[in-house]
């Protein structure tokens, strides 16, 4: 930008923590504004280890990894990534309950009225049958099928996404790799010291365990729970959403693989919180997310272990966190990425998106110069709405439930949720409708795929739908639901797709 002196820019970035935040920040830096002369490096410590036992992913992430010039086939190869169709819920509405929440459509709208509304209407005549027969991904996924989508708009295989399950551990060195051929510069090396600017406050430079100090111009902190920069030097305060969402504790172990990985995550609902599966190439990820205040450590183990598919391959690894979020992501010349953020539990797979979103929003932001404030504020508006349009996501899942047997669920079913969610609870409940954002991740087949998954019955719908004849509507749903499972059978077997394209062994 021209009458910018070089001296006034914004010419050094400096990023602090590696693991997946760090390294997804820095590829995603260098591949966008490397070009552009800007310097980036990153701190990391091999002594300081990293959380890496969030494996599941949203479509999202394809575009990233798209936009940064990532070639699948070697991703998949070097993180042991199997594909993913969406999520598996069991034992959430009631238990033996089981759904599947889909990276697509339900039916298609007719008319500009959503298909569930035509399937709300007939959803006790005995040959429509549930909601997800409707749904091409939910098929797939229960018969163990995968294929890219059909760029073709007009065939029913285009309608839906995809997404990777991937072995954390693994993705943060592939990022690395190609963060540094891009010019990313990794310095070894722990922060002692945090040199803050006189009035302004702002972070001027940073001393590291041997005495050698590193100045930048930003500085972003991907240091996880610790929040080295945010929190213990700017102070910036958390807001604490435990009100809503409890659990406080994880313990996660992987196994050996049972069996063809499955082209989903699973998650079951337990007594005290729930249980995560998720099938990789070379073994499967697992873990007990639970609230301390309902359940102790070794009663959570236990659950764990009792519901491992294969061999354990590893000890139980405890972690804690508390829900929420910084009160501002990026203060002064330090944005927080990652965990140093914030936290919401991985429930639908978000933990990643927050990273990578909050990478994009910086790239669209990126400040020239070292008044930021315009951006600062903006960058923090944007964010903010991110976490709590998520927390209200994942408040749904708890708190629409009718579980009444442990003291937990008792809890989270009668307990008070945030006003937002509320209010589309209330439409929802009424007449079948939810209000779609403008901004924020979940759209509308999401919050319907909950809501109709856990019981959540609205006592209406659409008046529109009574425009059509009832034997039209239910000719239609019936040859909707013959076509979807002609499309999924004619997909091909998800291993098999792996062993061709992702480097899958399938003697594993």
């Amino acid at each position: 930008m021209s009458g910018i002196d070089a001296e006034d820019r914004i010419n050094r970035v400096v990023i602090v923590g590696g693991g997946t935040a760090g390294w997804m920040t820095a590829a995603g830096l260098a591949s966008m504004l490397g070009p552009t002369g800007l310097e980036i490096t990153l701190i990391e410590s091999e002594a300081i280890g990293v959380v890496g036992v969030g494996e599941a992913t949203l479509p999202h992430i394809k575009q990233f990894n798209d936009t940064i010039g990532v070639n699948e086939a070697e991703f998949m190869a070097a993180t042991s990534a199997t594909f993913k169709l969406g999520i598996e819920f069991v034992n959430w509405g009631r238990k033996g309950d089981s759904y599947i929440h889909p990276f697509g459509e339900f039916g298609l709208p007719n008319d500009g009225v959503p298909f569930h509304h035509y399937w709300r209407k007939f959803s006790d005549h005995p040959e429509v049958g549930p909601l997800d027969e409707y749904s091409l991904p939910v098929i797939a996924c229960r018969n163990g099928k995968f294929q890219p989508p059909s760029e073709d708009p007009r065939s029913v295989l285009s309608t839906y996404r995809y997404a990777y399950q991937f072995d954390a551990l693994q993705y943060a060195p592939f990022m690395r790799t190609l963060s540094e051929k891009r010019g990313v510069t990794r310095i070894e090396g722990k922060v002692t010291d945090v040199s803050l600017k006189g009035e302004s406050g702002r972070v001027a430079s940073l001393t590291l365990d041997d005495g050698r100090e590193v100045s930048g111009d930003l500085f972003v902190d991907c240091t996880g729970f610790f929040g080295l920069l945010i929190e213990k030097a700017l102070k910036t305060g958390y807001d604490d959403w435990s009100e809503w969402l409890p659990a406080d504790r994880a313990v996660a172990m992987p196994c050996e693989s049972a069996g063809p990985p499955a082209p989903f995550t699973r998650a079951t609902a337990h007594e005290a919180g729930w249980s995560w599966r998720i099938p990789l190439q070379h073994r499967t990820g697992n873990g007990h997310v639970y609230s301390s205040q309902f359940l102790d450590d070794e009663k959570a183990a236990e659950t764990l272990i009792a519901g491992l598919d294969g061999k354990p391959l590893a000890d139980p690894r405890f972690l804690r966190f508390v829900t929420g979020k910084r009160r501002k992501l990026w203060n002064r010349n330090v944005v927080a990425i990652g965990l140093s953020g914030g936290f919401l539990e991985p429930l639908e797979s978000t933990s990643i998106y927050l990273i990578q979103e909050g990478i994009t929003k910086l790239l669209e932001l990126f400040p020239q110069t070292p008044d930021t404030v315009v951006e600062e504020r903006e960058y923090n508006h944007w964010m903010d709405l991110q976490f709590e349009r998520i927390r209200d996501f994942l408040v749904l899942h708890y708190n629409a439930t009718e579980r009444d047997d442990s003291d937990f669920w008792n809890h989270m079913r009668t307990m008070n949720v945030p006003d937002s969610l509320r209010e589309r609870l209330s439409l929802f409940g009424a007449n079948g409708h939810v209000s779609a954002y403008e901004h924020g991740l979940f759209l509308v087949p999401s919050w319907i795929a909950v809501l109709i998954g856990q019981r959540a019955m609205p006592s209406g719908y659409d008046a529109r739908v009574d425009r059509i004849p009832d034997e039209q509507v239910l000719q239609h749903l019936a040859g909707l639901k013959a076509h979807m499972a002609k499309a999924a059978a004619s997909m091909g077997d998800h291993a098999e797709y792996l062993a061709q394209h992702a480097g899958m062994d399938r003697a594993a």
